[in-house]
């Protein structure tokens, strides 16, 4: 039987911890009891965890071998204009689940007023969402999560191959300007309306690769879902 898995908050030698919210969860909710076993997402790796003491705001374990089976964390990077923060959080859930490491909200031109002001807030939110999808997909740890930034911020924000992706017909196809040899992968996607034209000559500017998904218009966290998962097929391609 798989054994659930709780990612540490807290590392120290063969001791780990569940504090806050996640304790309250697995004391109050789920019940624990010292004795039971759990994997346990801590320093990198996947360890056998024994629960040592239950408390309200700290659960603690004493952790044993190393779990070998422990998956994988592509080096991908999704910068998501930000959109209605119903559909976002359903994009940023599923993109934790297929593994990217980092996830930024960009505030482009075209968001709406209200939701590029109230993103900062709800950035603890996405955390917490992440990590518990992360755990959910077995996850080591959850994708980073930035505060939202500008376009310009973004810009020089990642390295590697960076590709922004646009509704222009004539663009590459995704899937076809990923080279062979990318370690690691930017992706920008735009806002409900597209980039505006200013912003894509500034992602050209800057030397990111322009190209499409395709001949018809995506909704923002359905081009999310497939971007990652086209650049996913392509990094375990080259990787296998």
């Amino acid at each position: 039987m798989t054994r659930r898995r709780w990612i540490a908050d807290e590392v120290s030698g063969n001791r780990a911890a569940l504090i806050g919210e996640h304790a309250r969860h697995l004391s109050q909710v789920l019940r624990a009891k010292v004795g039971q076993e759990f994997d346990i997402a801590a320093a990198g790796e996947i360890r056998h965890g024994r629960i040592s003491s239950v408390g309200p705001e700290r659960v603690e374990f004493e952790l044993g071998e190393v779990i070998t089976n422990s998956g994988t964390v592509l080096a991908i990077t999704i910068a998501l204009s930000i959109f209605k923060f119903d559909r976002m959080e359903w994009a940023i859930e599923k993109c934790t689940e297929l593994g990217v490491a980092k996830i930024i909200p960009v505030m482009a031109a075209r968001t709406e007023p209200h939701l590029a002001s109230a993103a900062g807030k709800r950035t603890e939110r996405w955390k917490r969402l992440a990590h518990v999808a992360s755990e959910q997909s077995r996850r080591i740890t959850p994708p980073e999560i930035s505060q939202p930034i500008r376009v310009d911020e973004l810009l020089s924000a990642s390295s590697g191959v960076r590709i922004v992706l646009s509704e222009i017909k004539e663009e590459v196809m995704l899937k076809d300007a990923l080279p062979q040899d990318a370690a690691s992968l930017a992706l920008a996607l735009g806002p409900e309306g597209g980039w505006k034209q200013e912003e894509l000559d500034a992602f050209q500017s800057a030397g990111w690769i322009s190209a499409s998904l395709g001949p018809t218009i995506l909704r923002a966290e359905t081009a999310a879902i497939a971007a990652v998962v086209i650049a996913t097929s392509v990094l375990h391609r080259q990787t296998s």
